[in-house]
């Protein structure tokens, strides 16, 4: 057994232990003393909270409130999730308190030294593309930790440079275009709404009104979201931008291929007009034809707006 295999088994041997001696250590797998001390230390390394008991009937401890199960995995399973991993870098702000080195550190304590020199060789050529978050989020883990148990909280928000209250109870937690966003339900205008976590300036619990369970929000997303005067629309589209959908779509549409055709249906509420045509500018000549004709003329008198634009520019 090599020490990469001893480790693994041994933090299933100390799992449903409270406290053990080093001599059980030695004993069950072969070890000498200063192997054993050795072992010991990299499993704290790992994460393992193991602290010594010294004295005459010194033995060592290990916290049981921090310590999490372990889980066995195989190389194709490692090299997935250290990967996965890896695209962590790229948020300026995450909901967990961690270190990206410190998490490689952990992977390559359990694992041989021909896997960690395969795990650097991947990592040179294999790369996942993501977008760069760069902006500061103060109280993502605190939104996190308020979403999970339903409270509802109070914000300080900065809305285009006013700094506005709201009383919500945070729904989703998501992750797009190099930003985070948190979707509420606003206890005031009984509507969701959805902020920029970066923006929020200031975040406590609220007493203001009761809170709802997670699992009413996600029955009534739809009633949520669209409002009494959506605008519905339809939009075919050519194969060729069935692509574009999937790497950039909404909630309020959904991509429907009927007869060979592909037609991105939803809706889009009053005031949200600017964000569906910028949207829909995308597909270019991808679109082949757009339902209702007032969503067909907003995109003509946007498209005439850039013409003069540019026109001017050419000038």
């Amino acid at each position: 057994m090599n020490k990469s295999e001893r480790l693994n088994d041994m933090m299933l041997f100390l799992n449903d232990k409270n406290t053990f001696q080093l001599s059980e250590i030695m004993a069950k797998y072969g070890v000498s003393r200063s192997t054993a001390i050795r072992d010991i230390k990299s499993l704290e390394e790992i994460g393992m909270p193991i602290y010594s008991e010294r004295g005459r009937n010194g033995h060592y401890q290990v916290l049981r409130n921090r310590l999490l199960s372990p889980i066995v995995f195989n190389i194709d399973e490692v090299f997935a999730l250290y990967f996965s991993m890896l695209t962590l870098k790229a948020y300026e702000t995450t909901p967990f308190h961690l270190s990206v080195e410190k998490l490689k550190t952990k992977f390559e304590h359990c694992l041989s030294a021909e896997k960690i020199e395969m795990l650097r060789k991947t990592e040179e050529v294999f790369s996942l593309g993501y977008i760069k978050h760069n902006n500061q989020c103060e109280f993502l883990d605190i939104i996190l930790q308020f979403t999970m148990e339903e409270k509802v909280c109070q914000i300080n928000y900065d809305k285009n440079g006013t700094e506005k209250t709201y009383i919500v109870q945070f729904y989703n937690i998501s992750s797009a275009y190099g930003q985070w966003y948190v979707t509420s339900y606003n206890f005031e205008t009984k509507r969701m709404q959805v902020f920029r976590c970066d923006r929020i300036l200031g975040l406590k619990e609220s007493d203001a009104f009761e809170a709802k369970k997670l699992v009413d929000f996600k029955r009534a997303a739809e009633n949520f979201y669209k409002k009494e005067d959506a605008t519905n629309f339809e939009v075919e589209i050519a194969s060729n931008g069935v692509d574009l959908f999937f790497k950039e779509n909404y909630p309020s549409m959904k991509l429907r291929q009927e007869q060979g055709k592909n037609f991105i249906r939803g809706y889009y509420n009053k005031g949200e007009e600017r964000f569906i045509i910028n949207y829909l500018l995308g597909y270019g000549d991808k679109i082949i034809a757009i339902q209702p004709d007032s969503l067909r003329e907003m995109l003509l008198n946007e498209l005439g707006s850039l013409q003069n634009h540019f026109l001017k520019l050419s000038l």
